[in-house]
């Protein structure tokens, strides 16, 4: 959902969060550092979780996901 309004920007504030972010009009720069602040908190959040998790509370979690598919299989190595 979107809302048209109105807003006080610093311009070189703007200026810079574009050549930061790769965007080129205003309205996709607010967006995207929205975007990205929104990201950052969830991924903090994630991190106080799995902080307090070891290997095995891990493995537990994914049997619930998968019933029955066996421990979880670890991704070779690149070559």
């Amino acid at each position: 959902m979107r809302k048209h309004t109105t807003i006080d920007l610093d311009q070189d504030l703007v200026r810079q969060a574009a050549i930061v972010l790769g965007t080129t009009k205003t309205t996709d720069t607010v967006h995207a550092a929205l975007a990205d602040v929104v990201r950052r908190q969830r991924r903090l959040g994630l991190f106080e979780i799995a902080h307090d998790l070891d290997l095995a509370a891990l493995d537990a979690l994914r049997s619930d996901r998968v019933a029955g598919a066996g421990p979880p299989r670890r991704a070779k190595a690149p070559r």
